[in-house]
């Protein structure tokens, strides 16, 4: 009887061994650390690999540093010249410091997520519609170095921001339509001008050249004449220049 209670007293205790060594170990894979506590009070990062905690008096906290990929909800923004749009984005981000995103924040995503949101709306709100549209790397890098400065104290670092979509109501696309077509008509009146412009100034060389030798001028006055009566079918009369008569009668007499 003596026996078989030692033995059963001998079970009982490999059986606590045992679950104790199991409670006491932690595998930590390459990319986790794990943060320990001792009686509540930070002792040190462990990991990765084999780590020892001793149970009931030390624990510890399973850390992943990859980089997460977080979704900002659409925020309504309003930007610097009152035109109201929805904008949504990712955020690029991962923990540098096991210690402080433990001990600084209550949940590191969640925090990151919520100033997201509210960086997102703050960094456009002082840019116009047209920066929001065309210079969208120029607002990614702006609002990833102001979320980036904030959320380095939570040992969080902030990789990347992606602006995915700007949405906008019907009538501003409308309206962003008919400004688009305004523009397409003035190139085109400027165009035109300029154009008109530098015929004139043709024009006027053209001119100033034959002005300083008559004979040429009724040369070309015969040559536009040629070229209209190489249609049979049109009847044109045009005034005859006197000058081309004067010029005529002087050398006949």
């Amino acid at each position: 009887m003596n026996m078989d209670s030692g033995w059963l007293n001998g079970g009982v205790i490999l059986f606590l061994v045992g679950v104790f060594l199991l409670s006491a170990v932690r595998i930590f894979r390459e990319y986790e650390r794990g943060v320990v506590f001792t009686l509540g009070r930070f002792w040190q990062v462990k990991g990765p690999g084999l780590v020892i905690i001793i149970p009931a008096i030390q624990q510890a906290v399973r850390v992943d540093l990859r980089t997460v990929v977080l979704e900002v909800p659409t925020q309504d923004v309003i930007s610097r010249d009152n035109v109201s749009v929805k904008v949504s984005a990712v955020v690029y981000l991962r923990v540098i410091d096991p210690q402080k995103a433990i001990i600084q924040v209550v949940d590191y995503l969640n925090a990151t997520s919520q100033l997201a949101q509210t960086m997102l709306r703050s960094v456009l709100g002082k840019h116009q519609l047209d920066d929001m549209l065309s210079e969208r790397e120029k607002l990614n890098m702006d609002i990833q170095q102001a979320l980036d400065a904030q959320t380095d104290s939570w040992g969080i670092k902030v990789a990347n921001v992606e602006i995915k979509q700007v949405d906008l109501t019907e009538s501003m696309i409308r309206a962003i339509a008919r400004q688009a077509e305004a523009e397409r008509e003035r190139r085109a009146k400027v165009i035109h001008a300029e154009g008109e412009l530098q015929a004139a100034e043709k024009l006027f060389q053209a001119a100033k050249i034959l002005a300083q030798e008559p004979q040429a001028i009724q040369l070309r006055y015969l040559e536009t004449l040629t070229v209209i009566g190489a249609d049979k079918n049109t009847t044109i009369v045009f005034p005859l220049p006197i000058d081309l008569l004067t010029s005529f009668l002087a050398r006949r007499f």
